[in-house]
């Protein structure tokens, strides 16, 4: 385990946990501008924690400690992943660890606590977003995994430190069965974040929210923990996306002076990505709720053909 590696390992967790409420800020903002709105402002995130994590907090009559510990499970599940993702660098610590199919897992992990402590306190609401969490995890889940083995196909491993070296520091190859994975990768990342269209972030309608539902009961700090965790979460997919498709410029193993290039570079991608969000939102309505299995069967298909296309061409 190297110095560079471990300083790397903390530049980069203390990046995203400081970073992500600005970008939820960011995309926020994107939406507002494309709606011709002013908007709240790109801070606004960080002053929502602020008040949240001053006020007192109110429990569910009958809460047990599942509900009180779940926000800390889902802030540490979403801060291990992004430790998971090379992000400014390949030498991480936690490198032997960054498998894909281990990085799945922890995404539902914290799934399944968040759908446990809903469904503790016995509200309707509760139950009813635990299931909808659920379902669309069930169809999400397979889909994201068939498509991080497209990756794991031309690196031939399914580490994702082997992954963007093998993308981002050798010949550089157009793989044809990667566009079939871009495009189911955007639309599982809009599942998987509570997005338009499968769902509103923005929404407390019954017969849409999903995410919304979940964290009904919660308040002041632990809702807050839990709104960090959520914007953390679309920092990791977003770093997902720019390993395995946008890799370049992350540094090598070794290479410090190449981590702040890597650092403003990642933090211009994210921009874009963002701003990318934030149009696709704009530009499409919700979906029903009994059209998110087709929406993600049609990710599971894309993913599945970008495999056998794989295989034919062998590219």
């Amino acid at each position: 385990m190297s110095l560079s590696g471990v300083l790397n390992q903390l530049l980069q967790s203390l990046l995203v946990v400081a970073a992500a409420p600005l970008l939820m800020g960011w995309v926020n903002q994107c939406r507002a501008w494309l709606a011709n709105r002013r908007g709240p402002g790109i801070l606004q995130p960080y002053r929502t924690l602020h008040k949240l994590f001053h006020k007192d907090a109110a429990l569910a009559e009958g809460a047990s400690w599942l509900f009180r510990v779940n926000p800390y499970i889902q802030l540490g599940a979403m801060v291990l992943a992004a430790s998971l993702v090379p992000m400014l660098a390949v030498d991480l610590p936690l490198a032997p660890a960054a498998d894909v199919i281990a990085l799945v897992g922890v995404f539902a992990v914290a799934r399944v606590f968040a759908s446990l402590a809903a469904m503790d306190i016995g509200t309707a609401f509760g139950s009813l977003g635990a299931r909808r969490e659920m379902f669309v995890g069930a169809l999400a889940e397979p889909a994201l995994l068939i498509l991080f083995f497209n990756f794991s196909l031309v690196s031939h491993s399914t580490s994702l430190t082997t992954i963007v070296q093998t993308l981002a520091h050798q010949q550089f190859v157009l793989h044809a069965s990667l566009a079939f994975a871009a495009v189911a990768f955007v639309m599982v990342l809009l599942a998987e974040n509570a997005r338009i269209p499968v769902d509103n972030p923005a929404t407390h309608l019954e017969l849409t929210m999903i995410h919304e539902a979940l964290i009904l009961e919660y308040s002041a700090r632990h809702l807050a923990l839990i709104e960090w965790a959520v914007a953390i979460k679309l920092f990791v997919y977003f770093a997902i996306g720019i390993a395995c498709f946008l890799p370049w410029g992350i540094a090598q193993a070794g290479d410090w002076a190449a981590v702040p290039l890597a650092t403003g570079l990642l933090l211009g991608k994210m921009a874009l990505a963002g701003a990318g969000l934030a149009v696709v939102e704009t530009v499409n309505a919700k979906l029903r709720l009994f059209r998110a299995p087709e929406f993600l069967a049609t990710a599971f298909l894309l993913a599945m053909l970008g495999l056998l296309l794989h295989f034919v061409l062998q590219v």
